[in-house]
């Protein structure tokens, strides 16, 4: 099982027609956002996709700050810090 959780609103790929595609994702352990291209090392997007890209990396960014959030004011923190 994977700790990413994937933006399920974002299907994004290769304004050239190549089959690539980009993921972002949310690390639910401790709210890391990964934005990843797959199948290469570069995209090329068309400007309404870019938008949906920049979206999807605000709306990973704002799980990740609550996930951080709670992990560091969750009853475990306390316990963590004093070892």
């Amino acid at each position: 099982m994977s700790a990413y959780s994937s933006d399920q609103g974002l299907n994004v790929s290769d304004a050239t027609g190549t089959g690539v595609e980009v993921d972002v994702a949310t690390n639910l352990l401790n709210g890391t956002v990964r934005l990843s291209v797959l199948w290469t090392d570069e995209i090329y997007l068309r400007p309404d996709d870019a938008e949906h890209v920049a979206h999807a990396l605000l709306r990973a960014a704002d799980h990740g700050r609550r996930i951080a959030q709670q992990r560091s004011s969750g009853p475990d923190s306390s316990t963590a810090a004093s070892q």
